[in-house]
């Protein structure tokens, strides 16, 4: 059975860090697309940062490159998405998905998705 599960959201100051965790299981991570998605309230859901499942680069958007990096660890079937740098237009409900196909964060094949983890950067 396939399965991810996020861990790490919280509050934070702007300016502050987290680190989001994804463990997977029912799966090897590094076969598949795996990337971060994020929906803030009343917006849709966009993808943060991700990898295709036939590449090694990753990718990010625009508004996190620089301050957010996705990494892999294939011996613990986990993905981490470290954000520095925090910003109040980072509030959001983190998701951690994956498929058997997919370029950057387009996803074709069969999607995977974990239940979120909250995010809120305030003062």
């Amino acid at each position: 059975q396939v399965r991810l599960v996020e861990s790490g959201g919280g509050l934070v100051q702007p300016g502050g860090s987290l680190r989001l965790s994804c463990a997977a299981s029912g799966f090897a991570l590094n076969y598949y697309a795996i990337g971060w998605f994020r929906q803030a309230p009343e917006k849709g859901r966009e993808g943060v940062s991700c990898r295709g499942s036939s590449d090694i680069n990753i990718e990010y958007i625009d508004s996190v490159k620089g301050r957010f990096t996705m990494s892999q660890d294939n011996a613990n079937n986990t993905v981490y998405l470290q954000m520095n740098e925090m910003k109040p237009e980072d509030t959001a409900v983190y998701y951690c998905a994956a498929s058997d196909y997919g370029k950057g964060c387009f996803f074709y094949g069969t999607k995977y998705w974990g239940k979120g983890t909250l995010v809120t950067v305030s003062s």
